[in-house]
This record gives structure tokens, sequence and C-alpha cells, in this order.
């Protein structure tokens, strides 16, 4: 980590006040594992799922599934295509899907929408243009749950690949849709059809529906190079360079677009959760940070792909990346309410 993090500051020889606030010492809700699988499979009743888990391809999901199955669960699994799948990603689906015999809900966003609302977040020159997707996902994950009288929807988010807390300058709430709809409103486009997940929403879900949210990781000895060879030599899992490459514009966005135009590295965060679980060494650490994202080929055949997927010259691209960048706060936001929304939630249990 360095001061391209908000509020970086170094405490002392050991490291960073980021370094500093990663704990392993978890808050779970539920301490023991075997007494957490018992409370989901009571809540599914004579439900034909007892979770959903959300796939997108990448490590993280990819054992999920697998370990969820290996203790007793049986999932639904969701998937968002949102048009940009590599074909690795749909493989390495497809492979899990079948050897687990899970079934798959897949949600295809409206390309058509979906690409010009992404040309407007460009437009906006906000940091954060994951934000759709991210958003949409969250939709998605928790309609599903709701249609199909699900309590539990168990993710793939974890303390020892996540446990430092994102940057506020790298990253946008998740939960603004109103922050969504004030940029596609200012470069008058529709978002009609796009599965917008808000603040209100979210109250509705985990207030009145009670579905909650499980990081299953969290609760078993999560390794990313032992998970990674399970998956290899069980499921003919295909490995991705870095953390979300799975997804063409995500790994075009976090390798390019963010290290770029933005000077964000967000693989000095997943490399730091990595040392400090002791999965990595810092040497080992410092060694793969002074590598660029992307090799010179890769990048040539996404950015091509990108910019002709877009329907966007190399000139309209180029004057996209010059030009400044631009807080996330110059549109409408329920920031105010999503802060005290997250705090109260957290002291209620919410």
């Amino acid at each position: 980590m360095d001061s391209t993090a908000l509020g970086f500051e170094i405490i002392d020889n050991d490291g960073c006040n980021y370094c500093k606030s990663f704990s392993t010492d978890l808050e779970l809700e539920y301490k023991d594992i075997n007494y957490l699988l018992d409370t989901i499979k009571r809540g599914a009743r004579k439900n034909k799922y007892d979770c959903i888990i959300g796939i997108s391809g990448g490590l993280d999901s990819s054992y999920l599934l697998v370990k969820a199955k290996e203790l007793g669960l049986n999932p639904l699994a969701v998937h968002m295509d949102n048009g940009w799948n590599s074909e690795l990603a749909q493989s390495n689906i497809s492979n899990l899907v079948k050897k687990l015999d899970v079934d798959l809900y897949t949600h295809v966003l409206d390309w058509q929408v979906f690409k010009k609302m992404q040309l407007a977040f460009l437009k906006a020159d906000v940091i954060d243009i994951e934000l759709l997707y991210d958003n949409a996902m969250l939709a998605v994950l928790y309609d599903q749950a709701a249609k199909n009288n699900i309590k539990y929807i168990i993710a793939g988010t974890n303390h020892r690949m996540e446990g430092l807390r994102m940057p506020l300058n790298w990253v946008w709430y998740k939960f603004d849709g109103q922050m969504i709809k004030s940029i596609c409103d200012k470069f008058n486009t529709p978002y009609k059809g796009f599965p917008m997940m808000t603040l209100f929403k979210w109250v509705y879900y985990r207030k009145f529906r009670r579905i909650k949210w499980i990081s299953l990781l969290d609760y078993i000895d999560f390794n990313k190079d032992e998970a990674t060879d399970h998956l290899v030599n069980n499921f003919s899992y295909k490995k991705y360079p870095y953390k979300h490459y799975e997804n063409v514009f995500t790994r075009f966005y976090q390798g390019f677009i963010l290290y770029y135009k933005f000077k964000v590295d967000k693989r000095k965060l997943h490399l730091s959760n990595l040392i400090l679980s002791n999965q990595l060494t810092r040497e080992e650490g410092l060694k793969l940070i002074n590598e660029i994202p992307y090799s010179p080929k890769n990048l040539e055949e996404d950015l091509s792909y990108v910019l002709a997927k877009f329907g966007i010259s190399d000139k309209e691209f180029d004057e996209y990346m010059k030009r400044e960048p631009r807080p996330h706060m110059e549109y409408k936001s329920d920031i105010k309410y999503l802060r005290k929304l997250l705090t109260i939630s957290r002291r209620i249990g919410l």
C-alpha cells in the first residue's frame, strides 16, 4: 500500500495504518461452522434450495460453490452475464455446475442498455465504473433470493483475500442507485430494465425479507494456492493472472483504465491481503507489483475488443484517458443516508 490510498500513513517500521487495520480475529455471527450450516438448512424448510451463491468463474466464487456442496448445502448458483464474460470464465462456470450437479440461473443484462450506461460513466470520468456491474449483481442476488424464498446469500467475500478495507478514493458505495441514475440522467442515458439496487431495496430485503449475507469462506481455512490447485485438479479449472480478471472489461478497467487514468493499482490491496494472511511474502509481493498488469499482446487484443464492442474510436478513447478524473460527489448520491444506515445496521445487526 502507498499514498495513492486515501489516508495512508506509516505507523512504524512494521507497516501502515491499512496493515494495522487487518485483524485475524473475525467477529463472525456464527462462531461454529456446524451451527451455521444447521441454521442455513433449517431456514430452507421445504425449499428446493437452502442458499444462493453468485458465481463469476473467478477463484473465490468457484471454490465457494465447491465447498458449499462438500459441506452439504444445496445452493442455487446465480450468474450475471453483462456482455463481457471471457470464454475462460464461461468454461469454468460450465464445468463447475455440471460436475457439482448444481442448478444455474443466468441473468443476461440488456447489452444495449448496459453499454450506454457504461459509456455514460466513461463520460462522467468517475473512478468506479464497476459500480454498474456490482450494483446490478447485488440486485439480482437479492431478487432471486426473495423470489425463491431463500434466506441466505452465501458470498465469496472473505477476510483473507479482502480483509483490508478498500480506500474510499478507489471505489464508491455499491448500493448507491441514486448515483447511477444521476450520471445516466446527466448524459441522457436511459436505464429502464437495469436491475438496480437502491438503498430502500436493501432495507426491504434485509429488514423485512430477513435475507442474510454470509461470507462462508471466513469459516474455513481458505488458502488461495490450495483452493486453486483443488479446482484445477478436480474441475478442469483454468487460472487467471490476477483477481477479477475473469471478466474482459473488469481486467481492462483494473489493468489499464484504473492504472493509467486514475493512478490506482488494485493489486496493491490484493497482494497486501495475501501477505497479511501469510499466503505470500512481502518480497514476492514487491516482485509482482513491479510487473505491469498486462502483457503487451493481451493489452492490444483487449483494447481492440473493448473499443469495438463499445463502438468508439481510438481518438475518443485517448481523449477519455487524457481527461482529468472527476469526483463521484459531483453527482447526486444517497451517500449521507447510506452512511447513517450502515452505522445503524452494525448496531442492530441488520
